[in-house]
Parts: C-alpha cells; structure tokens; sequence
C-alpha cells in the first residue's frame, strides 16, 4: 500500500515537473562559459563571388553575393521555416530554412541577457525587458537576426539541432535572393540598422555548433519523462484486486 502512495506520488510530481520543464525548454540557460571569439563582432568583407543561380526543392533560384560573412554568436531564438507554410508557401520560398537571433561581444557577457525574452516572428526578432538597467546595457548594434539558405543537405540537418544558448560559427555570404516565383529578398549590410530590411540574409556556405548549450529545463524534462515512464509501467503492473 505504501509503496503504490509512494509512486502515485512520483508520478504526480514527474507530471508536474514535465509541464514545467516543456514550457521552460527554450529558455536561455544561466551561467553560461562564452568562447573568445563571441567577443568579436561579425566579420564582413569584400567578396569576388559572382551571382549564381540554383535549383533546391524543384524551385529555381537566384542568389546574388554582396560580402563575405563570418559571423560567432550566442543563440538568444530562432524559428525554423517550412516552405509549405504562410508567407514563405506564397513567395515560394524554400531556401531559407531558419531564422537565428544572435547576440555578441557586450550583450553576450554583460550578466543581463536572462533580464530579456527573446523571440522570432516570422521575419523578425524581437526582444523586451522589464529592468531598465539590463536595456541601458543592451547594445543594438551587438544583436542581429539572420534568415539563413542553404540547398546543403548537411547543413540543413545541422541547423535542425539548434537550441538557444547554443554557441554558433556561421560563415557565408551576405547575399539578395531571388525565390522561385520571382519574389525577392535583401539584405543588410551594417549592424547598426533597426526595422524592416535590418535583418542579415546569409547564404551558408559552413555552419558549426561550437558549444551546445546545457540547460538545466531540458534535463528535467527528460528525467521527469523517466521518472513518469517507469511510474505508469510500475502502476499498471501491479496485480488487479477485485474489490468484490
């Protein structure tokens, strides 16, 4: 009798404690150990590339180089596109299979990022804060949406692993684009832009993982998942006893 208390109570709590931990899996984790190159900001230069065209998805298009582009950076949010879906169904666009918002140098290390909710729309991200201090310290310059295409199978599957607080090295092109219905992107070219057209459009030629983030939410969810499993099979095998 006990011991069937005992695991009701365990299973109770491993419920609670998934809920919990679903909700938070994307938060931004504390205590996180920056690499040195997130000190820097995103390096852009000169290019000799020539427009080119290409073929992903059976859509034809058109991507026209405007820099060379390296870029490390701590994943704050992101949101991956389906090309079936919204605006990007309309404008035919499959070639652009994330949006990532990065932060660098002062807003990486300044101690006030888990002030801040981060998130992406569908074009955009977009930040806020309740604590003045934390937005005095946030640097606008040192913040930056990116709409990344890739036709690269590889980094495509790389990109899906993505989670914030990830520590990422993207190296590229700035380029415009031209998607398969003849809709066209820009791109920016300066950090220190704010609003529609801020956004970096960086065709993916490498894409690495430095350091995947460790967060405490995403190991609750997966123990409180064990916790709950070996709960309900304990539950279920325990003998049947008819009250009659």
């Amino acid at each position: 009798m006990m011991a069937m208390k005992i695991n009701n109570l365990l299973m109770l709590a491993s419920v609670l404690v998934l809920l919990v931990s679903c909700w938070n899996r994307n938060a931004l984790p504390g205590g996180i150990e920056l690499l040195p190159d997130l000190a820097d900001a995103p390096r852009q230069t000169a290019t000799s590339e020539a427009p080119f065209d290409l073929r992903f998805d059976g859509r034809d298009y058109r991507v026209e180089p405007e820099y060379d582009y390296e870029l490390h950076g701590l994943v704050v949010s992101f949101r991956h596109h389906d090309g079936n879906s919204r605006m990007h169904l309309r404008a035919d666009d499959h070639l652009n299979m994330l949006d990532v918002c990065v932060v660098w140098g002062s807003n990486a290390s300044n101690g006030h990022l888990q002030a801040f909710d981060f998130w992406n729309g569908i074009f955009t991200c977009n930040f806020k804060t309740r604590d003045q201090a934390a937005w005095d310290a946030f640097d606008l310059a040192a913040v930056s949406n990116n709409h990344l295409l890739s036709d690269d199978p590889l980094i495509r599957r790389q990109v899906r692993k993505l989670r914030v607080g990830d520590q990422i090295r993207v190296r590229g092109m700035l380029a415009s684009y031209v998607s398969g219905n003849g809709s066209r992107r820009g791109t920016s070219t300066t950090r220190e832009d704010t609003g529609d057209g801020a956004c970096e459009t960086i065709y993916v030629e490498s894409f690495e993982n430095l350091r995947p983030a460790t967060s405490g939410w995403r190991i609750s969810l997966w123990i409180s998942l064990a916790v709950l499993l070996a709960t309900l099979v304990a539950h279920f095998a325990r003998p049947f006893k008819s009250r009659v």
